[in-house]
């Protein structure tokens, strides 16, 4: 016994040591190992196919285990010393405890009990799982048909933590469940092959066997009648029966259980800086004023005097605007992304390999969401970008806003920024996939910026539609702040917004609702493009002649996506490199 002992102390004593270095590594491969088992289908789409069969747990006893292992990961951080890191580790580090400490902060501010933000919901997003996972094998369709089968489960977690929030009066405001519930009873289809999710099961690859194909329908008809579907119906029975009576009509989510301190946090969390709401609110009202001004320039020139109103009224009903049909509307966003498209080596030495492409808005969502939206494709190059057009209403769509919104989801706005993120080898893993609003979408309102240097403006009325599109954005500085900090009301916030911009009331009244149902999310754009603008302005002074454009993309984009203090650093350490 004792020479067994002594043996073990010899061998502890000999083995060596990890150094901080090797340490931090480890706590990224677990880190990140931790993200796939957690997360299936994110797994499948990172070309992970160990759990294709699977789909995430999702309720109360879940959300308390991701806590304790966030605090099980932070624990392990804080016992590497950062100091022993080289530069690249040390920004590993921060934004890993970034993230870590937000996640526990989330928690305890239960932010899990809020599950629904109205953009793109639980049950939305399982509805196009058809269009996510592989489907090239009957294996495939088998690890289909198993997540079809774990729905019950996965939505009964997701209604027990919003059962939670009822009785702890943690809940979303009444008013943005007006036309939701429409949302889940278009997936309530009478018949399992009426459903968006069946939509695998009527074309199959051609190497299947008609025994193969016969079997795999007939278990879909059961799956998809006998499970899926009365699940949606379940989802929308709880909201309209349980969820929404017990709902409120304040909207301000500092109304609900500590929820300044929860409002706080979603303001640091998407701006990633330390900032006040009357400091974002003040903000926003400098920016709008400016903007206000160099709009009114057009209309000036325009033959519109001081009639900001007048010329708004006509770009919102001059029928030369406007497509007449959804075809229509996507033949000209493609051609203006083709435009885009040539001219991006002007702006850029990186671009990434994956390709883009364009869709419509599914119908069952077009109606109660934004203009348009985009979806990031595979890290494996097996699933392209999607730029999602909203052809719904057409007379909500103008033409001349079509540059500013391409340059913003397609290139050099999400698209460009968040393949190039996947295609970063030299991060680890889970940085490819780490998103902050402030650069994600402050990237993304800069890029719109990018287009008066490649011409994208060629007419008055589209250089409107721009200025336009970063008014929307500043005006979200003073609604979101105004609604949930400062007691405004959603008919205020709705005439603000419809006074100083030319967006149309529909495009309004939506945006007033996702700002009610995902409070501070909307202001990471605008405070992140305001420091790109500022950290590019830096730079070109600093630099002068030696400045170069494509040079300072690169240092901005080729890092990920980054809390704007690492971005700061970031171009701060360029600067001093190229000798400024």
């Amino acid at each position: 016994m004792y020479s067994s002992i002594f043996i073990l102390l010899i061998l502890f004593i000999q083995s060596p040591q990890l150094t901080d270095h090797e340490q931090l590594r480890v706590l990224f491969d677990d880190y990140w190992e931790y993200s796939l088992q957690s997360s299936p289908v994110f797994a499948t789409s990172q070309g992970d196919d160990r759990f294709n069969d699977q789909l995430a747990e999702t309720g109360l006893d879940a959300m308390k285990q991701s806590y304790e292992k966030s605090k099980g990961f932070l624990d392990r951080l804080y016992e590497i010393s950062r100091d022993e890191l080289s530069d690249q580790n040390q920004v590993n580090y921060d934004i890993i405890e970034n993230q870590l400490e937000g996640s526990l902060r989330a928690y305890e501010l239960n932010h899990h009990l809020l599950p629904l933000n109205g953009w793109w919901d639980y049950h939305a997003s399982f509805a196009t799982l058809g269009d996510d996972v592989p489907l090239d094998t009957v294996e495939d369709y088998d690890n289909y048909l198993s997540r079809l089968r774990g729905f019950p489960e996965y939505n009964a977690g997701y209604i027990e933590r919003m059962r939670k929030g009822v009785e702890l009066g943690v809940m979303r405001p009444r008013i943005v469940f007006d036309d939701y519930v429409a949302s889940i009873e278009a997936l309530i289809t009478e018949k399992p092959e009426e459903h968006r999710l069946f939509e695998p099961f009527e074309s199959y690859p051609d190497n299947f066997s008609d025994d193969e194909k016969e079997r795999l329908t007939s278990q879909a008809k059961e799956v998809m009648g006998e499970t899926v579907i009365p699940e949606f119906q379940r989802l929308r029975n709880f909201l309209v029966d349980v969820y929404i009576p017990n709902t409120t009509e304040t909207i301000g989510i500092t109304e609900i259980p500590g929820g300044e301190e929860y409002y706080n946090y979603l303001i640091q969390d998407h701006t990633t800086i330390d900032i006040t709401a009357d400091e974002v609110y003040q903000i926003g009202l400098e920016e709008v004023q400016r903007i206000r001004a160099e709009m009114m320039q057009i209309v000036k020139s325009e033959g519109y005097g001081d009639d900001f109103d007048g010329f708004v009224e006509f770009l919102r009903t001059d029928d030369q605007f406007y497509a007449e049909t959804a075809d229509e509307l996507l033949k000209e966003t493609a051609f203006v992304l083709k435009s885009i498209d040539g001219k991006l080596p002007e702006l850029f030495k990186t671009l990434p390999r994956l390709p883009y492409g364009i869709e419509p808005i599914p119908d069952y969502l077009a109606p109660r969401t934004t203009t348009a939206y985009y979806s990031r494709g595979n890290a494996d190059g097996t699933e392209a970008g999607t730029y999602a057009v909203n052809t719904y209403d057409l007379d909500s769509r103008p033409l001349y806003e079509i540059p500013a919104l391409s340059l913003h989801e397609a290139v050099p706005g999400h698209h460009l920024q968040i393949a190039l993120q996947q295609e970063l080898n030299d991060l680890p893993k889970f940085r490819t996939n780490t998103g902050f609003s402030a650069f994600t979408e402050g990237w993304a309102l800069y890029a719109e910026r990018l287009g008066e240097e490649i011409d994208m403006y060629e007419t008055p009325y589209n250089k409107f539609g721009q200025l336009s599109y970063e008014m929307w954005r500043a005006l979200r500085l003073v609604v979101d702040t105004g609604m949930h900090a400062k007691g405004w009301s959603r008919d205020e916030a709705i005439q603000y917004m419809a006074d100083n911009s030319a967006l149309s009331l529909h495009n309004i009244r939506s945006e007033v609702n996702r700002y009610i149902f995902w409070p501070g999310q909307a202001l990471g754009y605008k405070m992140g493009e305001i420091k790109i603008r500022e950290l590019r302005a830096m730079a070109e002074e600093k630099l002068g002649e030696n400045f170069n454009l494509r040079e300072f993309h690169d240092v901005v984009l080729l890092s990920g996506s980054i809390p704007l203090s690492v971005l700061e650093g970031n171009v701060l350490q360029w600067i001093r490199s190229v000798g400024g």
